[in-house]
């Protein structure tokens, strides 16, 4: 059986609505043992929203500390340069046989295009290495160099991730081409699924880690991708909805 260990390489959102909070709430609910190798910090400064790289020798140590764990299963978040992106690669490559989760975090208003083309760039490398990529819309379009306006486009763009090496896709589409259902799509190569649940009258963001890092728990649990996906999509629907609760949320059978 394998162990309940599982990593994230994620930032510090310093709201605690994503990032690394969001992957130890959603390890912790899935009865697992959550560790973390911190990529970035965040603060609101006087020229807004900063995000703050950790500095590469520190998030070489961080990895360097973490080599012996056996853990079971990885998920990515935010990867905020060139440095730390490929520090994270060489870690992966060395656990591809492990369920791998990547959720892109490309579209952040205080990088640069350049910036944001050059790690696409190396975000394109991780995907014959991953499980499972998981882009927003915004995030698909940038990896892609597609637009995507329409569930057709969506499509194309799936396929086209596909062909870029990924294994399994699932675009995050949100509310976007239709205000009463949250569509996103999972695309295997093979079968498109197109996943929908009704609009939430709420003011939640940031499930889009928390949607990753149940993904991951759910792979290491032993669920397959598409079902994985189904749960995930389904655990955050019910998180949005009791999010001025406190306890375990319950998956329904």
């Amino acid at each position: 059986m394998k162990n309940r260990l599982i990593l994230s390489l994620s930032g510090n959102d310093i709201f605690s609505g994503g990032g690394l909070h969001a992957d130890l709430a959603t390890y912790t609910v899935n009865g697992l043992h959550g560790f973390v190798a911190v990529t970035c910090l965040t603060a609101v400064t006087e020229q807004g929203f900063e995000v703050i790289p950790v500095d590469g020798p520190v998030f070489a140590q961080q990895l360097a500390s973490l080599k012996d764990v056996p853990f079971s299963a990885i998920k990515l978040g935010l990867l905020p340069n060139l440095e730390v992106a490929g520090q994270a690669l060489d870690f992966v490559k060395k656990r591809a046989d492990l369920p791998v989760v990547l959720d892109p975090v490309l579209v952040c208003k205080e990088h640069h295009d350049s910036e944001v083309s050059a790690v696409r760039e190396e975000l394109l490398k991780f995907f014959p290495y991953v499980t499972i990529i998981t882009p927003n819309l915004a995030e698909a379009q940038l990896l892609t160099q597609k637009s995507i306006q329409t569930l057709d486009d969506m499509k194309a763009a799936a396929q086209a991730l596909y062909e870029l090496g990924a294994k399994h896709v699932v675009i995050k589409g949100g509310n976007r081409f239709d205000k009463e259902r949250a569509l996103d799509l999972y695309y295997d190569g093979q079968n498109f699924e197109l996943l929908e649940s009704p609009v939430l009258a709420s003011n939640n963001t940031g499930a889009g880690c928390t949607f990753a890092s149940s993904i991951a728990s759910q792979l290491l649990l032993g669920e397959s991708v598409l079902g994985a996906v189904k749960l995930s999509k389904q655990f955050v629907y019910r998180a949005i909805e009791q999010s001025d609760q406190y306890g375990v949320l319950q998956y329904e059978t």
